[in-house]
């Protein structure tokens, strides 16, 4: 962004940040705040196993479009540092929205691992992980036998996962899923890839025999992600309901209501709009999924949060302020907070290209 610009971007942030105050209260404007958030959150965090997979099995290098994306998700992954700043409000209102917060421990280990500092330095390091591993991604390696892939997808894998489970998990205790981390870890990878695909410059026309489709390399990886995440929503959904769980049933009655059930029916829509585009790739195509893909699961984690709070999937006035927040300070802080990750290395075009 233009400097002159960041000062604009970042009073529309604290503006909006007071409208979300003023429309929800405190304790809805940190719930809207922490949905936000995550939605800011998925774009690196996302972004970054995707980025290691394809540094690793998919980049080649006369394929330019793919080389495209690659950048794209690594300018993604520089977002992590403004991530992890933006996320400290979300210690600050955690007593607000998080129910273990005023409840009694009901075990010994609750009494340890459910305190507000043990909890704040639990979130600062998963932070912290994700910053360290985003500054060696940013830079590719050199050959394609660099050994850190497995590593990092790892560390990744369980940092997402315990961070999930505290930030997301940890807000109504009725849904006790051990798929959930996952589920919404394949949320965040899809959102990032759908947000790539759109920052990239389209890939140039396939030449020569044997040829695929204009857009079907960016396509497929995009659907194989999609059908991941509908995949465990559907297991999710039919271990609560065909094991008739009172108290997980209520989570889901809770997200349920005329914006649920809307929004359930965009993903089937969004993942059977998937399945036909692979029939008949194209740039267009893979485009306009890639917008659906990227609605979808911000709107998903308005779905996540919020219901713990009114008990009921709507949209407030606050979360749309809170959305605006987030994003204005984002784009005044991202140039900046930027300098602390290394800069990404120029990729190399060989002649073929």
């Amino acid at each position: 962004m233009n400097a002159a610009r960041r000062p604009a971007a970042a009073l529309v942030g604290l503006g909006a940040l007071a409208l979300t105050v003023l429309a929800g209260g405190w304790r809805g404007a940190a719930g809207s705040y922490l949905a936000a958030w995550l939605v800011l959150l998925a774009l690196p965090a996302g972004a970054l196993p995707t980025a290691m997979v394809m540094e690793r099995f998919g980049r080649r290098p006369h394929d330019r479009g793919e080389g495209e994306l690659s950048a794209a998700l690594r300018r993604l992954v520089l977002l992590m540092p403004t991530a992890a700043i933006l996320g400290l409000p979300v210690l600050l209102g955690a007593g607000l929205i998080y129910p273990w917060m005023q409840e009694a421990p009901q075990t010994p280990l609750a009494a340890v691992w459910f305190t507000l500092p043990l909890f704040a330095l639990r979130v600062i390091a998963y932070l912290a992980a994700w910053v360290w591993l985003a500054a060696h991604v940013i830079r590719p390696p050199e050959g394609t036998s660099d050994g850190r892939t497995i590593a990092g997808i790892g560390l990744h894998a369980v940092v997402g996962t315990l961070a999930v489970t505290d930030l997301v998990g940890s807000l109504d205790h009725r849904l006790g899923s051990s798929l959930a981390g996952v589920l919404v870890l394949t949320a965040w990878s899809g959102l990032a890839f759908a947000a790539a695909i759109l920052l990239a410059p389209e890939e140039p026309t396939p030449t020569g025999r044997g040829r695929s489709p204009a857009g079907r390399d960016r396509l497929v990886p995009l659907v194989v992600l999609l059908s991941l995440w509908a995949f465990l929503h559907f297991v999710q959904f039919l271990i609560v309901w065909s094991a008739n769980l009172p108290r997980e049933v209520l989570w889901y009655l809770a997200r349920g209501g005329g914006l649920g059930r809307a929004l359930a029916i965009l993903g089937g829509g969004v993942v059977l709009l998937g399945a036909l585009a692979t029939l008949r790739p194209g740039r267009a195509t893979t485009r306009a999924l890639a917008l659906s893909v990227l609605a979808l699961h911000a709107g998903e984690m308005f779905w996540f949060v919020t219901p713990a709070l009114r008990d009921r999937f709507a949209i407030a006035w606050s979360d749309a302020f809170a959305g605006l927040a987030v994003a204005g300070l984002a784009l005044a802080l991202a140039p900046l907070a930027a300098r602390l990750m290394p800069r990404p290395l120029p990729r190399r075009r060989s002649a073929a290209a």
